[in-house]
């Protein structure tokens, strides 16, 4: 039993290891730097915790809370990890037992926790056993089908028995992980991992490489960033056609980030750029002062309001199939006047409101089979025909909004299928959707003028520096195993 020292860690006690790294190699006693690269790695992440839990460590840790006994200064997640690695390299081998296995398990439909824990190789007593663990931690019965953990999971050395659970990992919250984790008297023990969270503001710039999607992902963009940044290009850019590869695109967006670099919580969009369009977040908190409603809006560099009257494309990523002209009919075979624009996508896809209005109809109108007709201001109006069904509250006298769902794409009437009709009326009178002259958005004027002109220039400043925090680093991982998956 070694003792450890009063530290950073605490005051003067026994315990089955001590953290500092010291290491035992022929009587001899060697003082451990976490500086220094470890000579054995365990097989993940997880499986360094749990050892590093095997310990006996009764405290919940920080990145703070785990010193260099070199310099007592606050060890980065990188130092961290290598701490909890070669604390791992003492404790992951128990008497009569291979070294740990990680094994991966996702929670299947229908099954229990019991039931998925087993699945990773142990004997139902000892998956009862740890649940029975977590219950003090977790709800153990409405467990979500598709939650996943991990195992380090040990087989005996001579092959006869079953397999023996040296520690389970799961995440309990985006910043916290439980580790069950066995010590070396048999007992199975609750821990919990918990790094620190920050706000920071992510630039995420490249070039289009396949689709806006992909390549917005492939520089850290948040799925719930990146439909931000389409729906705000919706009506200047079709992003089916408009777009070719090479074409420069840069978002800058709010997030929470972990000490090890996970993105736990992407906040609100403030700048996204797309083939040299430009445009910026603006709160406008005083209504009274210029009309706007103290929500956040997106203006282009000379302080002009970006939300154009009516969507180019209300249906997301869809291709046009016929343009508003004479043409002849696919399903009745000859030629007649089409006074819209097809846009072609699957039965169910959503169909977008084009602006801001009321619902004028909802109903069922002969070749055009379930129709919906929406009117907006300055007595402009938009049609949607063939659709498969109305979005739930859809009727006649409702209010939408610009981008909210109204129905969704489908086949009805006279259809060769399924599509969207999509029709812009002015004044009663049909015009072409594509090239219609709608009405522009507002200008910033003023105090307004002023705020947005300062709010624009820290931005700048931010994309010239290539972001206010820049990505924190991954841990170096990349030279270990994977995991089994079951």
């Amino acid at each position: 039993m070694v003792r450890r020292e009063n530290n950073d860690w605490g005051a003067s006690q026994p315990c089955d290891y001590d953290l500092r790294g010291v290491d035992i190699d022929g009587g001899t006693m060697q003082e451990f730097d976490p500086r220094r690269s470890a000579t054995r790695w365990a097989p993940r992440l997880f499986t360094a915790v749990a050892g590093l839990a095997a310990l006996g460590l009764g405290l919940k840790l920080t990145a703070d809370d785990v010193k260099s006994p070199a310099d007592k200064a606050p060890l980065d997640p990188a130092a961290l990890a290598a701490l909890q690695h070669v604390a791992f390299a003492g404790a992951e081998a128990q008497p009569g037992f291979e070294r740990p296995e990680n094994v991966e398990v996702k929670v299947r439909p229908g099954e229990t926790l019991l039931g998925a824990v087993q699945r990773a190789g142990v004997t139902p007593e000892e998956a009862r056993q740890v649940v029975s663990v977590l219950q003090g931690a977790i709800d153990t019965v409405n467990i979500k089908a598709g939650m996943a953990f991990e195992t380090a999971i040990a087989q005996r050395r001579d092959q006869r028995g079953p397999a023996r659970l040296i520690g389970l990992s799961m995440r309990a919250s985006p910043s916290s992980t439980l580790t069950v984790s066995r010590t070396f008297d048999g007992a199975l023990r609750l821990r919990e991992l918990e790094e620190k969270v920050r706000d920071e503001k992510k630039v995420a710039c490249g070039e289009m490489n396949g689709s806006f999607y992909e390549s917005v992902a492939s520089v850290g963009g948040t799925p719930q960033v990146i439909s931000q940044a389409a729906k705000l290009f919706s009506h200047k850019i079709d992003f089916s056609r408009d777009i070719q590869e090479g074409d420069r695109f840069c978002l800058v967006f709010e997030r929470k980030v972990t000490e090890s670099g996970r993105t736990i919580e992407a906040g609100d969009l403030e700048y996204a750029e797309v083939k040299g369009q430009k445009f910026y977040a603006f709160d406008r908190r005083d209504p009274n002062s210029g009309g706007g409603d103290g929500k956040t809006q997106f203006f282009d560099e000379m302080g002009k309001n970006i939300k154009g009257f009516l969507l180019r494309t209300p249906v997301d990523g869809a291709r046009i199939t016929s343009v508003f002209g004479m043409r002849r009919h696919p399903v009745l075979g000859y030629t007649r006047a089409h006074q819209g624009v097809d846009f072609g996508a699957g039965t169910g896809t959503p169909i977008l409101a084009a602006g801001d209005g009321v619902v004028l109809e909802a109903r069922r109108w002969g070749g055009y089979g379930n129709w919906l007709r929406i009117r907006h201001s300055g007595n402009w109006d938009t049609g949607y025909g063939h659709v498969s069904r109305y979005a739930p509250g859809i009727r006649p006298g409702v209010k939408v909004r610009q981008g909210q769902v109204v129905a969704y794409v489908g086949s009805t009437g006279l259809a060769s299928g399924p599509h969207l009709h999509y029709e812009i009326w002015q004044r009663g009178q049909r015009v072409n959707p594509i090239g219609a002259k709608v009405p522009q958005g507002t200008v910033l004027a003023g105090s307004e003028l002023a705020a947005f002109r300062s709010q624009k220039a820290h931005i700048d400043r931010m994309l010239a520096d290539g972001g206010a925090v820049m990505d924190t680093p991954k841990l170096a991982m990349t030279d270990l195993r994977e995991p089994k998956l079951r």
